[in-house]
């Protein structure tokens, strides 16, 4: 019960952050901890589960408010992960952008990859 509270404590701080300030500098706080080591697969189900729950209950939680949510999360573990921002691929109309958080080729959040172009990733560090 704990570890949900501390979860959706981030989520609603990292989507405050992502409206009042640009995403370079959310995430620039968001990284500022040194991750370096492999979380165990149990570790980022644990995450994963605490911010998905999380996010439902705060508005606008998109899979980029989540994605650098479970980032912090990992980081203050000191385990290291990435965002990968990708679009989809062919739909023809407008751009649809996708955030993921990996870890060590492990999708922790947002779902397939799948039918979606790479763009970037923003690791730990």
């Amino acid at each position: 019960m704990i570890f949900l509270g501390h979860c959706l404590l981030v989520v609603a701080t990292v989507r405050l952050g992502l409206t009042l300030l640009s995403y370079n500098r959310v995430r620039s706080l968001v990284t500022r901890l040194d991750a370096r080591q492999c979380a165990s697969m149990g570790e980022l189900r644990r995450v994963a589960w605490g911010v998905a729950a999380a996010a439902r209950f705060v508005p606008y939680a998109t899979c980029l408010t989540q994605a650098l949510s479970g980032q912090y999360i990992l980081a203050r573990q000191g385990n290291e992960s990435t965002i990968r921002i990708g679009i989809e691929r062919g739909t023809g109309e407008q751009l649809k952008a996708h955030a993921w958080l990996v870890s060590d080729n492990h999708i922790v959040l947002g779902g397939s990859i799948d039918g979606f172009a790479h763009l970037v990733d923003h690791g730990s560090r």
